[in-house]
This record gives C-alpha cells, structure tokens and sequence, in this order.
C-alpha cells in the first residue's frame, strides 16, 4: 500500500480593476513627525472619508500602538507624552446632524494622552482645546467643553404652595464667560484648575502659563494671570471686568515679560478702541505702554487687535500694530436711506473688484509698530506709504526692511510682476532710508540683517545690498551659467532657482542655478563657488533640505543634506555634502522618489518616503546616512488585491523639431501584440513625474490615470512646451507626433483614442480636436475657448483683471490683443 503526501499550493490571487467604490478606504499619511529624542515616530493613517488613526512606532522595538479618530497630535519636548484630539465618530456625528441635532448636542472631542512608556493612553472626555509648551515638557493645559445640564423632569402637583424663591443665577460655561482650564503636570499626574477661562499661552520654555480668566466671582476675579511653573504660585497681572476683552497674549523667550491687548470699553460703541500693556517679572502689575492717546501714536490712529504683539527673540523689543481709526457709519439712517455705490476711475491702482475681495483684509490692516523696552519709546516702522515690514534677527537686529509697491501697484492689472522700492528702517527711531527702487524679484534681508538681497528679474542675476557700505553689488550676472529657470517658455521674465540660505554670520550666499548649489560672497569680493560641481554634468538638481527650520542660517562646516532629481532618471534621491570637506555622497538607491524627511531634534534618526508609480510613499525610518532603512508603515495593504500597471518615458520629437519627452502608462500584464485603447491626457509638462504615485480617488474633471490604466486602457501624457501667440498650435505640435508614434508601435487601438484636458489643457483640448479627426472622443473640462472673450475678465476670488494671465502667463499670447491678435 501506498500513501501519497498531500501537497499544500497556494493559490494566487484574482486581482480585480479598480472602481470608485475603493475611493473612501484608500488612505493617505497626512502627519508624520518623531519625538525629540529620536526613539518614537508618531504619524496618522486616514482614509478619504471615515475614521482615521494615529499610530506610534517605537524605532528601536519596532512596537505599535495606535489610537483611533486621533489628530492634533503634539509630543512633549521631554519625548515622554503624545498629546492629541479624539474625534467622534464620522458616521456618528452624520446620523445626528440628519436628525437635525443642535450644535451644542453632538458628540465633542476627547483629549488623548498617550505615554511611550507604558504604551498607554489616558482618555478625557468634553474637551474644546490643548496647548503644551514648545521647549518644554512635563506641562499640558486643556480647556473643557460647558457640560450639559439635565432638567428635571417636572413632577404633577395638585397641593397648593408658597412661592418659592428665585434661585441665584449662575454662571455658566460659554464663549463669552469662559471655559475650565485644567493644568497638569504630566510626570506627578497633578491638575490645577482655573475656572473660566478665554485665552491661555504657554512660555516657549515652560517657565509659566498666562492666561485671561473673566473671574468666578469668589476665588478668581476677573482679569489676567501669570501661573509660576516652577514655584505653582498665581499672580494677577492684570484685574478687569468680566465683560473685558483680552487678546494677543505673548511672552518673551526667557517668560520674564508678557504683554497684551485690552478692550476695557463695555459699552455698544461701533469701534472699540484697544491698548497694549506690559508686564515684567518683578513687578507689581501690568502696565498700559500705548493707547490711542498715547503722544508718540498718531493722531487719529489706534492700536490694531488684528497683530498680535511679539517679543523680540532678545527681549529686548515689543512689537505690535497701529492702524487707521476707521470711519464711524452713521446708525441714524434708515437702511433705503444708504446709498450703495461703486465708483469706478481709471486713476485707482487697484481695480474695484479687487477692492471688494480685499475689504476685509484691508480693514484688519495693521502697520508694524516697535517699542524699545529700554526707554519704551516707540517707533511706527511701516505706514500707508511703506505697507510691508520684514524684520530681522527673529527681531534682535537694530534695522528692519520696508518694502512698498504702492507706486507701481496700477502696473498689476497686466503685469504680476510688479516692482517695488526697498527701505532700511531704524527700529528704534523709525527713520527710513531708500536704498533700491523699483525693484522686480523678491526683496529680503539676511539673517544677521547685514544684508538685503533680491533677484532682479530682468537682469535675471542676484543682487546685495551692503548694509554697512551701502554699495549694491550684482553677484552673478558675470558667472558662466544661468542662475533663471532655462526651460522657462512664458513671454515674461523667467524666474530663478530660489536660494539654499545664508551661511553663519551671513558670510556667504549659497544660490542655486539649474543644477548646481555656488557659494557667493555677498559683498562680491571673493570669487563664487560651485560647491556640488557635477550637477550640470550629471543633469542632476541638488537642493538642500533644511532640517531644522528654527535655524535660521547654515553653520560652515555643516554636512548639508542635499535632495538630487536626476533628470534622465526621473527618480529624487537624498544626498550628503560636506561644506568643510567637500565631499558629496549619495545615500539612496533605485528608481524611486524619495521625499519628506522629518529629523528628530536630537538625534540624527529621520522619517522618509519612498514611492514610484506602483509603490505608495509609505513612512521609513533611518539616520542621516539611510544605512538599513526599515518601512514603518502599511497604509494600502488592499492595493495587492487590484490590477495596477507600469509606466514608461516615451521620447520623441515635436512637429517644431523640439526633443520631447511623455508617459506612457499601461496596463497589468501587458501585452504588446493586442490592441489597447488610449486616452491621452496632459498639461504643461509632467514627465518628471514618471515615478509619482497615483491613489485612486475623486477627480477634478481630470482622468484618473491608475483608474483608466487598471480597467484595461492604455494613457499617454505627453509634455507640452510653447510658442509665444500660438498655445493651442503648439500643443497639437506636441501631442500628434507622440500619439502617432505610439501607434506606430502596434499595440494603440488607433479608432479608440480620446483626449482630455482640464482648464488651460481644456482649451487645448478644445482645438486640437478642430485640427484632426483622430480622436473617437474628447472632454474639456472648465476650457475657456474664446480667449479673446476673456482677455478683460475677472478672476473669481482675487477679483484681478485676466490681462495678465493672457499676455504674460500661462495663456502666452506675448503681448495685448491689438499687438498679437490670435
């Protein structure tokens, strides 16, 4: 007798072709962040619509916890605690609000807190908010929802009884009188609470919680308070009414100064006036520094509660906004009795729809005002001539720069590009000086304020200003390469690659040309540098990735760490280059994009993500030199169950003889010897994107590519680039040649071909499709296909004139209609 041994197969999986019922479960990582320590990533894992969760990763036991409906997520600076929201459920809160459920009766949020340590997490219901200290941990403070209360129900009662007395009213919870605020400290487990509460901020470093209380009327009277973290003692800065309004808390960085906005006026007045005050540790209470009738104020000006006051990182300046008085509108007049008008005049510089979008933002409007702390004098350093002030040192530098467009701002009804003068401000006596005029490019100052420095569009070169010479010197215009966008085909002026940062001192300039990152001497003394050398050689973009966004200034022998885009490849590694060395190393590998480096502020552990077209750019972790990266996350483990397809860089060349480049992506087991449908999609130029990920969901009247390319069609997504005056000829210059090249291949059903384009791509759509009759079908979606008919349009939100967008911009006709006409 024989036996046979069974054999086990496991049986491959039927993949199936998307369809929009998998939109909603398909999931994105919208937060990603490591605690301090580098020891603990924390991030959020949430589907298009539904519940999400948050999920903590321990780095060196590769444990997870995860905590569902989280967001808000904050980690203490200690990296013991991950504070956060726990929302209510979605569907949940859906049923009740069909039901037709008041605001105060849904479901409210939940505060988690969650310790790496013991890996659990302590809930608390009826929460409205969470601060924690920047710099500091141990401390959380939240503020609890009103609980609502119960009626009793009401009894019958035939017997006949005294009146009874009316019960004492008593103060409820709202957002009026104030909610309960709940200091805890995180390690003991200890809470204080302060009844009442509107407005709470922590010192940068924990040293103390500020806070505006409108008083119980017993223990805590109405006013401002200063707790004391490391002595728990309670301090009234300030007392007040409970109908005072307090806003703009703020404290310096050492938490040895605090100032606020006050509104002490409780009458019905239609403007209320507010006054700054100030208060330093030591002394007894809080003063008024400015007020509308304070003399150095100008006449008919008052502090603005739309600028919330701010410390100089020294300490040793305010800085808050004046504003306009606005006009009173008289309230005896009926409501037929206003007239409502709009005047139009050819002399505005900011045309009346763009007035109208602007209304509200231009009556918050505020001008940045410093008082030295010293003397308290004080100094307006902008105003309606000088709108813009950009300050400097974090605020410790002894100048600030003005800009002001208000010359030119007319020029904006055709030209984005609108020029601007330049000033340095003394911060203490608010004297300005011009140093630039009619400047185009972006103006800023260094972050030692020895410099201000520009790009100057039409000269396409970088330019410094010495602050100390007060010599304007061009860095670049004499260097061998191109320091504005190369592939730049708008009839305007191209724009340059951007800047990498100063190094420490502002000793150096570090710009970036098209490829390559040059160390510029910014009084022009010294020669440049091309510091990563084989960029233009390799066709490679280095861009340096700042890890540390509180650093305001590069130190000079730091190892930068550099994002490289090979431009042949399409793929973005990460890369190392060493300022005091000299030495760039590449770090990763393979035909990816990696992205979004998070660094833990400690340590040298980061977060990543890697994606390609079939890979979801789901969360690794490493250090600094990507040795042995782990995946952390898994946030599409269903995309295995579905057909999902490759994609390909197509070359070819236009009708114009221009070498172009397209994707091509098609279907799961591809085969070249049938015939496939296509759709041919496209906008502007996207083949750099050949490794970018697509998620199936919900589009913008665009095709969804992995949608059409996992039911069995084929997408080609060729690039466009432009003639001046000839948009829709140049995309059918560029699309034909590439589409009928694909046919060529054998594998293109030529009857079943269609194009779609959305906006600028829907007007092309639009006419291309009156140029040949090759495609079975087409969709234009939002195509504006009379432009001439649009040229004088206005644009819906900003309210600013179209002539810009067709002359210069995307629309490319070069010039005006009477100059160019299509």
């Amino acid at each position: 007798m024989t036996l046979a041994q069974k054999k086990t197969t496991v049986q491959p999986i039927t993949k199936k072709p998307l369809t929009p019922a998998v939109y909603d479960g398909w999931k994105d990582i919208t937060y990603k962040a490591l605690t301090p320590d580098g020891n603990y990533a924390a991030f959020t894992i949430n589907p298009q619509d539904g519940d999400g969760k948050v999920v903590f990763h321990n780095l060196k036991t590769s444990t997870q916890d995860s905590v569902k409906r989280a967001s808000e997520i904050a980690l203490t600076f200690d990296s013991k605690y991950a504070l956060f929201k726990i929302k209510p459920q979605q569907q949940l809160v859906k049923d009740l609000r069909r039901q037709k459920k008041k605001k105060e009766d849904l479901p409210k949020d939940s505060l988690g807190i969650y310790a790496f340590a013991t890996r659990k997490t302590e809930k608390i219901a009826q929460i409205k908010s969470f601060k924690v200290p920047e710099k500091a941990g141990q401390w959380a403070a939240w503020q609890l929802e009103a609980l609502k209360e119960e009626k009793p129900k009401a009894k019958p009662d035939t017997a006949k009884k005294a009146e009874p007395a009316k019960p004492k009213k008593v103060k409820k919870n709202t957002d009026e009188n104030g909610y309960t605020l709940v200091l805890r400290n995180l390690n003991t487990n200890q809470n204080v609470q302060f009844g009442f509460v509107k407005e709470y901020a922590f010192a940068k470093f924990g040293q103390g919680l500020l806070f505006h209380s409108t008083g119980n009327d017993s223990t805590l009277k109405a006013g401002l308070y200063w707790y004391d973290l490391q002595k728990a003692e309670l301090k009234q800065l300030h007392e007040g009414k409970s109908k005072y309004k307090y806003k703009g808390l703020a404290i310096s960085e050492d938490g040895t100064q605090t100032s606020f906005l006050l509104d002490s006026d409780t009458t019905k007045a239609p403007n209320h006036f507010y006054s700054l005050h100030y208060w330093k540790n030591g002394e007894a209470t809080a003063t008024a520094l400015v007020h509308d009738k304070t003399p150095q104020v100008p006449a008919n000006w008052f502090v603005s509660e739309h600028a919330t006051p701010n410390f100089s990182k020294d300490g040793s300046k305010l800085f808050f906004g004046l504003a306009p008085k606005p006009l009173v509108q008289d309230t005896t007049r009926l409501e037929e009795e206003i007239i409502k008008v709009e005047v139009w005049n050819w002399r505005d510089s900011v045309l009346q729809t763009q007035q109208n979008s602007r209304l509200e933002a231009e009556k918050k409007r505020s001008y940045q005002t410093a008082i030295n702390l010293t003397d308290k004098s004080i100094a307006l350093l902008g105003g309606t001539t000088i709108p813009q002030v950009m300050l400097a040192d974090e605020g410790s530098a002894a100048i600030a720069l003005g800009l002001s467009d208000l010359p030119y701002r007319w020029s904006n009804f055709y030209d984005v590009n609108t020029a601007e003068d330049a000033y340095i401000i003394d911060v203490k006596t608010g004297n300005k000086n011009k140093i630039a005029e009619k400047v185009k490019g972006n103006i800023s100052i260094s972050p030692k304020a020895k410099f201000v420095f520009w790009f100057s569009l039409p000269d396409t070169a970088w330019f410094t200003y010495d602050v100390t010479s007060k010599q304007t010197q061009s860095l670049t215009k004499t260097l061998p390469v191109a320091f504005a966008d190369e592939e730049d085909d708008h009839p305007d002026y191209p724009s340059s690659y951007g800047f990498a940062g100063w190094l420490e001192n502002d000793a150096r300039f570090l710009v970036y040309d098209r490829y390559d990152i040059w160390s510029i001497d910014p009084q022009g003394k010294t020669p440049a540098v091309n510091l990563t050398k084989v960029g233009r050689t390799q066709k490679i973009t280095f861009r340096n990735v700042w890890l540390n966004r509180e650093e305001k200034f590069i130190k000079p022998d730091a190892t930068l760490l550099l994002n490289g885009f090979d431009e042949q490849a399409k793929t973005v590694h990460y890369y190392s280059y060493s300022l005091k060395t000299g030495e760039l190393k590449k770090l990763t590998s393979g035909n990816y994009r990696f992205a979004g480096v998070a660094k833990a502020l400690h340590s040298d552990n980061i977060l990543f993500t890697r994606e390609n077209f079939s890979e979801f750019p789901d969360l690794w972790a490493s250090n600094l030199t990507f040795t042995t990266p782990k995946k952390i996350s898994n946030a599409n483990p269903q995309q295995k169950n579905y057909l999902w397809g490759t994609v390909e860089l197509v070359n070819y060349t236009s009708l114009d003889n221009a070498p172009l480049q397209g994707l091509l992506y098609k279907p799961e087991n591809f085969d070249p010897k049938k015939k496939y449908p296509m759709l041919v999609y496209f906008y502007e130029r996207s083949s750099d994107g050949l490794h970018s990920y697509f998620k199936p969901q919900p589009a913008w009247s665009i095709i969804q590519r992995i949608m059409c390319v996992s039911n069995g069609y084929l997408v080609f997504v060729p690039d466009i680039v432009y003639k001046d005056g000839l948009p829709g000829e140049s995309a059918y210059n560029c699309i034909m040649p590439g589409v009928n090249q694909l046919i060529s291949n054998g594998f293109v059903d030529e009857k079943n071909i269609g194009i779609q384009g959305q906006s600028w791509g829907g007007y092309q759509t639009a006419y291309v499709i009156t140029r040949t009759n090759l495609f079975k079908a087409a969709g234009a979606g939002a195509a504006v296909v009379n432009m001439t008919s649009a040229y004088g349009g206005i644009r819906w939100g900003s309210g600013m004139s179209r002539m810009f967008q067709y002359e210069k911009s995307q629309s490319r006709i070069g010039g005006t209609l009477w100059e160019e006409p299509l």
